[in-house]
């Protein structure tokens, strides 16, 4: 009668196809496809055919070329993503991003600059106050 909710922009650990875990340093460039997550920390760029999860523990100093990226660690370096950024609480990013979405939540810091490739004039939906 009652089924669980499926929550949207999770990935669960059965749909992770790639883990650097907390304790792993990884020098030079990654690449590869499916889902990835990193708990550990990473000095190269990074070119993935997927999803990257970075966890709290997680740092990447690097330039990043994914679909949808998830940051809850840090991250020195730019951001090319043909989905979705999200940047969730206490997380950090210097560098530059180009995205299709971005979302901010509360407490992430975020220093650099914004383009949002898949945006044009013609797309935007502007809402008037009514009052």
């Amino acid at each position: 009668m009652f089924k669980k909710r499926q929550t949207q922009n999770k990935t669960s650990i059965e749909d992770i196809d790639t883990l650097f875990g907390e304790n792993t340093k990884v020098i030079g460039k990654v690449e590869g496809m499916g889902n990835i997550r990193i708990d550990g920390n990473i000095e190269g760029d990074i070119d993935y055919d997927g999803n990257i999860v970075i966890g709290e523990t997680g740092k990447v100093q690097g330039d990043i070329k994914v679909g949808d990226i998830s940051i809850a660690g840090k991250i020195k370096g730019n951001i090319y993503s043909t989905g979705k950024l999200t940047l969730l609480p206490n997380s950090s990013l210097t560098g530059d991003v180009d995205v299709s979405k971005l979302i901010i939540h509360e407490d992430a810091q975020f220093d650099g600059s914004c383009k949002m490739s898949t945006t044009s004039i013609e797309n935007i939906t502007y809402i008037e106050d009514s009052e």
